[in-house]
């Protein structure tokens, strides 16, 4: 079961739902993607028209745990040169059928592997942005993925990371009248509701910002995404309307100036670092 399956309420069946969520649209308008979709092409978009000057050559990306290019593709799409590193050699040959049929074969680089191949994968070609969506959950030592992905970053380049957020599954499972999940889920170390939790671990944003700024990256940004779109019963989302007003009420609310406390209930947590 996926983290925003295992978060919906007792009425909705969490995977026919999570799988409806999925198919909505592509990157730029599916409710699980489009916020951080959103925020990483404005900062390359930001990135290639600051480099006019160096001939606006295609910026260098790396995807940590990309998987079968869901993020990788769109960007290939849009110029810039993008190496996945996945240790699953079934979801890069996915994306090597996907990045073919899209046309971005040439700009999309798949490779088997993990943080601890990350330097010698570079080499020292660092890149501009180096994307970590999904993955600090799962991988052995976050704070170790951490320090090697901020290793690859070139200077004046970028990292982002998205990662689970505790308070999201504590407020699911109080929602769903697991109690005392909910309550695991509070005071455990890892965020984890039990044994029985698909996640090996969730973030606080402020432990995730610090365990960011000890690589000696500097934090611009921390916002919570998916603030209330995997609590929402999909048949009031079913329309392209109402997918672009919640996004729009979740982009105001995890920003607003009073109630920026929202963005810590967001399904994840959105982090953005400069070198």
């Amino acid at each position: 079961m996926t983290p925003a399956a295992e978060q919906q309420t007792q009425e909705v069946d969490p995977v026919a739902d999570e799988q409806w969520r999925t198919r909505r649209g592509g990157v730029e308008t599916a409710l699980r993607t489009s916020a951080v979709w959103s925020a990483v092409r404005d900062l390359l978009d930001a990135k290639r028209a600051s480099r006019q000057a160096d001939g606006d050559r295609p910026l260098r990306v790396l995807d940590l745990g990309g998987g079968t290019g869901g993020l990788a593709v769109p960007l290939a799409e849009l110029g810039h040169e993008v190496v996945v590193v996945d240790p699953s050699p079934d979801a890069l040959a996915s994306l090597s059928r996907r990045s073919a049929e899209r046309g971005v074969a040439g700009r999309v680089t798949a490779v088997q592997g993990d943080a601890d191949s990350l330097a010698g994968i570079v080499g020292d070609q660092l890149v501009d942005l180096v994307c970590c969506h999904g993955t600090l959950e799962v991988v052995d030592d976050p704070q170790a993925t951490l320090t090697a992905l901020a290793g690859v970053v070139a200077p004046g380049g970028h990292l982002s990371i998205v990662a689970a957020q505790r308070l999201a599954v504590v407020l699911a499972r109080a929602l769903a009248g697991q109690f005392a999940q909910a309550h695991q889920a509070l005071v455990s170390e890892d965020g984890r509701w039990g044994p029985a939790d698909p996640l090996p671990r969730r973030f606080d944003a402020s432990t995730l910002r610090a365990m960011v700024e000890q690589t000696g990256l500097v934090v611009e940004d921390v916002h919570g995404v998916r603030l209330f779109s995997d609590l929402v019963p999909s048949a009031l989302i079913d329309s392209d309307a109402d997918r672009a007003a919640l996004l729009d009420l979740e982009a105001a609310a995890s920003r607003h100036p009073d109630f920026g406390f929202l963005g810590e209930l967001g399904a994840a947590v959105h982090v953005l670092a400069r070198t």
